[in-house]
């Protein structure tokens, strides 16, 4: 039974749901529970969270094997998409390394923060209109959703507080490998005043083109509303610079 069970579950990949276990098996849950329940005793799966499970290959160790973070997030919540922080780190446009897995979703779930085998998962959830711009990447034989390096910086531009910092986006777009007609839709299609303006003042810090519509607004935003609450306001783009602005410059 063991043997089959696991064989069956795996043809989809390395994890899966109490549902899938219990349509394979044909037996009620409490049934079932009790088998998953000694499969992982006997170190054959572990438990993502309820309903969840990754299995373990036969050379590997219960409690030292796990699979890449990004194929447990993608568990944890549906829909769901990589973004922030962790997207601008997959595609190697950051240097600093993340100590949490940020998720976008649509979808309400209670624990917006959890941990698992060590890693921080933290749970976003915006509008359902708010998530374009995706792409499909292989992980450990797992298809995985990103956002796409366009999305990924409006994304932290919509959430700096998930970015690191602006100096992270800064760091990002120094790379100059953007497609910036694209970047520039997706500001206007997020919805979201702030991102045309961080976007707008951060271009113009390295004369990058882009064709923003007019800002109609006479209120400020902070460029970054992580740091400190207090700066010199920039009049074209209608943000308090809360940041060293030569600290900024120097990134790109």
């Amino acid at each position: 039974m063991r043997n089959t069970l696991i064989k069956n579950l795996s043809r989809n990949g390395n994890t899966f749901y109490f549902s899938e276990a219990k349509s394979f098996l044909g037996l009620d849950s409490n049934v079932t529970k009790v088998i998953l329940s000694r499969l992982e005793n006997r170190g054959a799966i572990e438990r993502i969270e309820k309903g969840k499970y990754l299995i373990i290959p036969l050379n590997g160790e219960k409690g030292k094997y796990s699979l890449h973070e990004f194929v447990i997030g993608s568990m944890l919540v549906q829909p769901y998409c990589i973004s922030y922080w962790s997207a601008l780190h997959y595609y190697g446009l950051t240097e600093q390394i993340p100590n949490t897995v940020f998720i976008q979703t649509s979808s309400r779930k209670k624990k917006q923060h959890t941990q698992i085998f060590g890693v921080n998962y933290q749970i976003v959830r915006i509008k359902k209109d708010k998530i374009f711009g995706t792409r499909k990447e292989w992980i450990e034989e797992e298809q995985i959703i990103l956002a796409g390096r366009e999305k990924c910086i409006i994304d932290c531009l919509d959430k700096p507080q998930f970015s690191g910092s602006i100096f992270e986006v800064a760091r990002a777009l120094k790379d100059n490998s953007f497609d910036f007609n694209k970047l520039a839709n997706y500001a206007i299609k997020i919805g979201n005043s702030g991102v045309i303006r961080r976007l707008g003042y951060l271009c113009e810090l390295f004369n990058a083109e882009l064709d923003l519509p007019q800002l109609n607004t006479r209120n400020y935003l902070y460029l970054d509303p992580t740091m400190p609450h207090d700066g010199q306001k920039n009049a074209r783009w209608r943000l308090i610079i809360n940041v060293n602005e030569m600290d900024l410059s120097s990134l790109i």
